[in-house]
Order: C-alpha cells, then structure tokens, then sequence
C-alpha cells in the first residue's frame, strides 16, 4: 500500500509541475501577455525533479539550468513565487528580476537557473567544495542538459569533481535534442554516462520517465558523496514535449515523434500503471485536478501582485 501511496505522490507532483509548466505557457502566450522575453518549459521531464529533490536534505545545494521552474517548483520554491517572478512581479522570489530563465531561493536549497549552457556546473564544483571546507557535509547536485556535457566548462568541472573527490552529483537530462539538433549527431558516443569513467568517478544511465528508478539512483549518488566516495553522473533518459523554448516550430522532428513521445512520458505512464495496479480512476485524476486548482490560485495571487518597480532597478547591485 506505501507503494501506491509513493507513487500517487509522485503523480500529483508531476502533475503540479506541467500544471506550473502549462500556465507559463498560458501566460507568455495568451491575450494577457503577463509574461514576456524567453520562455524554456519542461513539459515531459517532470520525473527527474520529482525523483531527485526528496533525496537531497535542507543544507543541499540544487542548481538547474534555464528549464528550471520544475526543478525549483519540486525543491520547495512556492508556485506563486515562481509565476509572480515569471511575470515581473515584486512578489517574485527575486522581485521580479530574475525572469523565468535565471530565478534563485537559496532559502529553499534551490541556488538558481543559468543561461549560459553548462554553468551551474562549475558552479556545484564551488558549492560542493565549499561545503568540504565549512564541514556541513553539504552535497552540490547540479543539472544540464545533453549537449551540455560537450562545453569546456562542464569538463573542467567533472575533472575537478573528480581529482578532488567533491560531493556533486552531476544530472545530465537527456531529451534527446541539443537545442535543435539530435544528441547523437554531436556526439560520437551517445551513451553520455560513459564519460563518467573517464574521470574516474561513477556514472549510471537512468530510466528519466520513472520517479523511481530517478529517486533510487539519486539516493546511491548522494550518499556515496555525502560519505567521501566522490561525485557520480546520472544521464536522465526523458524527452521534451514542447519546443526548446515557446516558438521553437520544431520543424527538426520526424513525424511520429511526438505521438510516440507522448505515450512514453511519465505522467501518462504513471497514469497507465496505477490503473493496472488497480488504483480507482477517481484517485488517478484527483491528482491532477488538485495540481491545477493550484496553479490557477497561484496564478490570480501573482497576477495580483504590483508589477516590480523600475525605480528599484539599482537595489541589490554593487560597484
């Protein structure tokens, strides 16, 4: 019965997170225009998240990249918070200065999103040393996408990580596309977890539709590095059911992909399973419509809230 209980959760958090994803969506594109600029939704990723963040403890550090409303939503940050900062809001987490592509709660263990493709990852290499030398027994977990791994600066960081046996836990959430272009066109090795040994450290290759299999190699990899035993990178296998950011034609996908995608992504599998488990459809659904009452109260709050004042533009800047 626990088991049904987990993974109920684990589909109402789901849930909660293309609810959030969904009314981004809503906002940057519908007639109220409330969110603008740059939008990157992570539709169909949403067992990572989900999986990962119960592992990691209140001193953890979790840094996301620009597709991180998920991550930061599955962390702990308030959905409020998070739409009041997607649309320039001076309830924002950050007062409306962050935007969607680069918010921070460091009171919720989430320390940011980044635009620069592959940063958080030195970034984590920084926390996680940092972590060695205050002795919190902190752990950094840090995630990027595919064609993440092929940036200068994500080698320097496993490399790092690795010769100094830091407590990082790299996620690499591999949707199969690098922007616009298919991972295994960049690559001459698609299986990007094999990389791993090459700098010595351990490395697993992750059902990224299951928030269980997601959870159960988090949990291995943090404890090893919270105990000494040195960093560990997870690739992710998911997919994205959206375009790479709102706007994006995806004119780059075969036909069929998505129709097979779909099928695959975990909620509507999470879904499928309960079922056969014998779940009531009336608790399957309950997890979505509860997901949703959320997001639109979430929503009327934010959008409720004064929009941020220019005049404080200078705040929190320094010479």
């Amino acid at each position: 019965m626990m088991d049904t209980q987990r993974r109920l959760a684990d589909l109402h958090a789901m849930w909660r997170i293309r609810a959030l994803e969904e009314k981004v969506r809503e906002l940057r594109v519908g007639a109220e225009g409330a969110i603008v600029g740059s939008v990157h939704l992570s539709i169909g990723q949403e067992a990572g998240p989900v999986g990962a963040c119960t592992e990691l403890g209140p001193d953890d550090a979790l840094f996301a990249t620009y597709r991180g409303h998920g991550w930061a939503l599955a962390r702990g940050v308030p959905a409020e918070g998070i739409l009041a900062e997607c649309a320039g809001r001076a309830t924002g987490v950050n007062g409306g200065r962050g935007g969607s592509a680069y918010f921070t709660a460091p009171e919720h263990g989430f320390h940011g999103e980044n635009s620069i493709v592959g940063a958080g990852l030195p970034i984590a290499v920084g926390a996680a040393l940092a972590g060695r030398f205050d002795g919190g027994g902190r752990v950094a977990l840090t995630v990027c996408g595919d064609g993440a791994l092929n940036q200068g600066a994500s080698h320097e960081a496993l490399n790092m990580a690795a010769a100094f046996a830091l407590p990082v836990v790299f996620v690499c959430e591999n949707n199969r596309w690098s922007e616009l272009t298919a991972i295994e066109e960049m690559v001459g090795e698609p299986e990007l977890w094999r990389r791993a040994a090459g700098y010595g450290m351990a490395g697993e290759r992750v059902d990224g539709n299951d928030p269980g299999a997601v959870r159960a190699a988090v949990r291995g990899a943090v404890a090893r590095a919270r105990s000494g035993g040195g960093p560990a990178l997870l690739e992710l296998m998911t997919q994205r059911l959206a375009g790479h950011y709102i706007g994006d034609a995806e004119q780059y996908r075969a036909p069929g992909e998505l129709d097979r995608a779909r099928e695959e992504e975990p909620i509507a599998r999470l879904g499928r399973e309960l079922a056969e488990a014998g779940v009531p459809a009336a608790g399957i659904e309950d997890a979505r419509t509860r997901a949703h009452a959320e997001m639109e109260e979430a929503a009327a709050a934010a959008l409720a809230a004064p929009l941020a004042d220019p005049e404080t533009a200078k705040d929190h800047v320094y010479a």
